[in-house]
């Protein structure tokens, strides 16, 4: 791996680099494989023995060796997410300057393909909203699959361009920005990236990041959180924006707790601190992050009155064998039957009115003739009823299933039914009489023939 010499050029001299050792873990081959829970639905992976926790975060491990993720059925129940363990700080910036246990509203901004998103609904109570915005329409379709199968409903996935934000003022308590940068960080994991760079294109993101930083800061409320982080090793990108935020934006830097053991590199830009993750000192990919508090006012959202009128009682009633209707609404958009947490009902119509939505609480599905055709998402949301069948599948069997193969199931159960694997939902099928009706979605199959050789 030959790395731009004019990037090296660029880092000597920023506090934690060493040239020769960061050189060398590029030129090494070697590569970091953790993932995160998903603790509504396990406690710990259970696919490999002897993991090491992320140090920052209470719900990452490493991996000791990479395992074929397409061929494990738990990954496609959603019962953790692989991602990258620097990345994983977020919790810190979230546990150390916000109340999780109050009801915030939280917009991930440049979100897909939804590692922090996912990240974050963990973190959050579940009477808090999280918005998660993509500006590529591609890309939020990709978000809107990993949301699903995470499980989430106090979500709201938009499509919109940052400047949109501004109908939704002083409406967020937190907002984090994972800004597209030049992805420096990211060479040792796409070694494509490097022929990509270049000093001219550092300079484009960087005024593309504080563009975008100046469209959607409106949105943040007076002490709201400003998470900041880019997966560039350029201080263009890193320390000149904290600078830019604190004395063109006004925004005060919050200082975080890291361990030493950890080996983040703590840096002071001013009045504001930025984290630096080298991989030569950290398990992980290069990252940074800044964290800031804003200290002006930019007005308040006004009364606001609800348009959308929730399903009728004789409609809601129709849903009840499937899914329970307690502290829920349900709201229809061209025949789609959605779940709404009912205490966020008037901030997701609200959203629903000024803004992109996509997709928002848990799509449950469509009534046709009096009787729900039910939704892939409503099988991985955790809200079916219990009266619902389920039959357990055996990793064989999941396997056919996630590839959409025809397969033979002992069961005189018949009729609509959850396929199950370990106790994990993963998706509906019709058994009927003469047959199986596999209804996982096409476009998810698994298109792999057999796991390869680990």
């Amino acid at each position: 791996m030959q790395l731009p010499s004019s990037l090296i050029q660029s880092l000597n001299g920023l506090p934690g680099f060493d040239e020769t050792a960061f050189v060398a873990v590029h030129r090494s081959g070697s590569q970091v494989t953790s993932v995160r829970i998903n603790p509504r639905k396990i406690s710990a992976p259970s696919f490999q023995t002897g993991m090491d926790p992320v140090p920052w975060s209470g719900l990452g491990y490493y991996l000791a060796h990479r395992p074929s993720f397409t061929f494990d059925p738990l990954f496609h129940a959603g019962c953790y997410y692989v991602q990258e363990a620097s990345s994983m700080f977020l919790e810190q910036a979230l546990k150390q300057t916000a109340d999780l246990a109050k009801p915030l509203k939280v917009l991930d901004l440049c979100a897909a393909p939804g590692g922090k998103t996912t990240h974050l609904q963990s973190l959050i109570s579940k009477d808090s909203l999280l918005v998660s915005n993509e500006v590529i329409r591609s890309r939020a379709a990709v978000l809107k699959d990993n949301v699903i199968k995470w499980g989430a409903s106090n979500i709201a996935i938009t499509n919109n361009d940052p400047g949109d934000f501004v109908m939704l003022p002083g409406f967020f308590d937190v907002m984090v920005v994972d800004a597209p940068c030049s992805g420096s960080g990211l060479f040792r994991r796409d070694e494509a990236a490097i022929s990509e760079w270049s000093e001219h294109g550092v300079a484009l993101c960087s005024q593309r990041q504080q563009r975008i930083l100046a469209d959607v800061l409106p949105a943040l409320k007076e002490d709201g959180v400003l998470v900041y982080s880019t997966c560039s090793y350029s201080k263009e990108e890193d320390e000149d924006i904290l600078k830019w935020l604190d004395e063109e934006m006004g925004l005060e830097g919050i200082e975080l707790n890291t361990e030493p053991g950890w080996n983040v590199i703590a840096v002071k830009e001013g009045s504001n601190f930025g984290y630096r993750f080298w991989p030569h000192r950290v398990k992980g990919e290069g990252l940074f992050m800044g964290v800031f508090r804003k200290k002006d006012t930019t007005g308040r959202l006004g009364k606001y009155r609800v348009k959308q009128k929730p399903l009728s009682a004789k409609e809601a009633g129709l849903l009840t064998n499937w899914i329970g209707t307690a502290e829920r609404q349900f709201v229809s958009f061209g025949g789609r039957i959605y779940a709404w947490p009912e205490s966020l009902f008037e901030a997701l119509d609200l959203l629903a009115e000024k803004m992109k939505v996509i997709y928002s609480g848990v799509l449950v599905g469509e009534l046709v003739r009096d009787k729900l055709i039910p939704d892939h998402a409503l099988a991985l949301s955790g809200l079916v009823s219990g009266t619902v069948a389920r039959t357990s599948l055996s990793e064989d069997t999941a396997i056919h299933y996630l590839q959409r193969k025809d397969f033979v199931l002992e069961t005189a159960q018949k009729g609509w039914q959850l396929a199950v694997f370990d106790g994990h939902p993963m998706g509906w099928m019709n058994v009927l009489p003469n047959r199986i009706n596999n209804y996982y979605p096409r476009e998810l199959r698994i298109l792999k023939e057999q796991r390869p050789a680990e």
